[in-house]
């Protein structure tokens, strides 16, 4: 029997194809991904029409067997076609077998990882909706009033799981539980599915606005049924499973080995591998930490100074506001570096926002949030506000360039603008690239001189040896059958990250198998193909210009990524310094 294992709301709504220059084979197979797509996620057929949908994707078992049975023909289809050189195939080819694993692995038996699911996706969705006009309305009601079989659908394959033997374990569950219990209010206007019926738009009648509200209201409470029913579920018929890692369940290594190439997109790793690589980093960055503690003065251990820095209030922010205004203080001294490293800078601009309290108690120390160019929305870099005596202001430099620049927001945002490309390259993210730019971003505002202080450098290195502990802790519990304990030793002995920041994220390692791999693996591809092009180039060698390439195709897996770049290098190679080709 094949198993398990993460479900994502983003799944059931990931990024759709437009017809594009394409040979007519893959021009065909786009048209019919994108066909596939439409059925699947309301939000992107109902945004191809400029409305916001109504109803919520099919998470039936037959629905999701159909779509991957569809999927399969498609990558035989594509798998069969000539070698194609552009990213387009190898990104299609990567969408279709999530698809096709998201059925094969059963991934519906466990529709959470602790971090998101299906519960978080409505008031992720309809809190950021924008109202305009009264149709806009009527289709988030009706999405209110629906909500209830969406989560049936969801209950009835964890119920299957249930009956297979697989489900969750305890930590992600008591998460996923605590938030949704935060949704289970008094009253409508408490809660985040009713934030788009606030401030309606002044065109709309003083009848209209009372009518609208009146079923909102009725809608959100139905919701909250909804959310009560699921809670009512896991209290009286969830079980969870008493081992952290899914080495634990049937196929359990097996699926891990797909999780492994999944988010690190590297089909010649294997879970060894990247648990070797994490081991040497581990070493070579504990290393480096040293070196800057000495540079403090500080005498002691390096757990007494892990300790200083843990308990010293001179290094936590007093007030939600001071840790808001210190992460956009840092956020604009980002902005002013860029030219210097960049050719090629986004349009849509961003905004530094709190993470919202319903869900910041089990919610990371920040994240991105995508903004929307043809809709007028900003980006939005998220900072948790929750718990002050666990988020560091020396770790905020660091949080703050891979989530907004240059991490996250840059890349993503040029992606977003990709001109000439099939829609689904532009919504397309890639762990390994992704997070793995977002880490690098981390390691370019050390060399742009944002880290002032040595304690701020170290908190740079404490999230670089967070993610080289990613690498020790994810196979660790997922390959090796290691316990918590085991899994946050490595956080515990090398790293600055609060006690509330460990427990948190080796939650989300045991929810979301293989995810927490590709930050690093990324990392290292860029880093390394950096160092390569300098090694080349010599004296040649444009910053500006390696990033523009790696970030001009928009997310790409690492393969497609190091054909691009070891490309450009040798079209600004000397002619003689170029490989030749042709019959001599």
């Amino acid at each position: 029997m094949k198993t398990i294992f993460i479900s994502a709301f983003a799944l059931l709504s990931v990024g759709c194809a437009t017809a594009q220059p394409h040979p007519a084979d893959l021009t065909d197979i786009v048209h019919e991904y994108d066909a596939l797509m439409l059925t699947m996620s309301p939000a992107e057929a109902a945004g191809r029409n400029g409305k916001l949908p109504s109803t919520w994707p099919d998470a039936s078992p037959d629905g999701i067997a159909k779509r991957a049975r569809r999927a399969e023909d498609l990558r035989n289809r594509l798998r069969a076609l000539p070698t194609q050189t552009g990213p387009d195939a190898a990104i299609l080819d990567e969408l279709l077998t999530r698809l096709i694993d998201y059925h094969e692995l059963n991934q519906r038996y466990v529709p959470f990882t602790g971090d998101s699911g299906f519960h978080s996706g409505p008031t992720y969705s309809i809190g950021r909706a924008r109202i305009s006009k009264p149709e806009d309305a009527y289709a988030i009601i009706n999405q209110l009033e629906t909500i209830g079989g969406f989560f049936d659908q969801h209950i009835s394959n964890m119920r299957d799981g249930l009956r297979a033997g697989i489900s969750a374990h305890s930590d992600p569950l008591a998460t996923t539980h605590e938030q949704v219990k935060e949704q289970i209010v008094t009253r409508a206007e408490d809660s985040p599915l009713y934030k788009p019926f606030l401030n309606l738009p002044e065109s709309f009648s003083q009848q209209e606005k009372q009518d609208i509200q009146a079923k909102a209201r009725a809608g959100v409470m139905n919701a909250v049924s909804a959310y009560r029913n699921l809670d009512r579920f896991f209290e009286t018929e969830y079980t969870a499973r008493p081992q952290p890692g899914i080495v634990s369940l049937p196929g359990g290594r097996d699926a891990y080995r797909k999780m492994v190439v999944r988010h690190t997109t590297r089909p010649d790793l294997t879970p060894d591998e990247v648990h070797q690589i994490g081991l040497d980093e581990v070493a070579r960055i504990r290393a480096e930490m040293d070196r800057v503690i000495a540079e403090t003065g500080f005498e002691g251990t390096f757990s007494e100074f892990l300790t200083f820095l843990r308990t010293d209030p001179q290094f936590y922010p007093k007030t939600p506001e001071e840790l808001m205004y210190k992460a956009a203080e840092i956020s604009k001294r980002i902005d002013a570096t860029l030219p210097r490293y960049f050719g090629k800078l986004p349009r849509l601009t961003y905004g530094v926002s709190p993470v919202p309290a319903e869900i910041a108690p089990g919610y990371t120390t920040g994240r991105y949030v995508t903004g929307d160019p043809a809709r007028g929305v900003a980006g939005t870099y998220l900072v948790n506000t929750y718990a002050l005596d666990q988020r560091p202001l020396f770790q905020l430099p660091a949080l703050s360039a891979h989530e907004a620049v240059p991490g996250h927001h840059l890349q993503i945002s040029l992606a977003q603008e990709l001109e000439d490309v099939s829609e689904f390259r532009r919504s397309y993210y890639a762990t390994a690239f992704g997070e793995g730019w977002g880490l690098y971003a981390e390691r370019l505002a050390g060399e742009a001189g944002i880290y002032e202080t040595p304690y701020e450098r170290f908190g740079a290195l404490s999230y670089e040896m967070w993610r080289a502990c990613r690498l020790v802790a994810d196979t660790g519990l997922h390959w090796y059958g290691w316990s918590r304990a085991d899994a946050e030793k490595c956080f515990v002995e090398n790293s600055a990250l609060s006690a509330l920041n460990i427990k948190t994220e080796v939650t989300r390692y045991i929810g979301w198998p293989g995810q927490a791999l590709g930050y690093k693996i990324g990392e290292i591809t860029i880093h390394d193909l950096r160092e390569e092009a300098k090694a080349r180039l010599g004296e040649a060698f444009d910053i500006r210009a390696f990033h523009d390439v790696v970030l001009e195709d928009g997310a790409v897996p690492l393969p497609v990524l190091e054909r691009n770049v070891r490309r450009w290098v040798a079209s600004q190679l000397p002619a003689s310094a170029s490989p030749k080709t042709g019959t001599p």
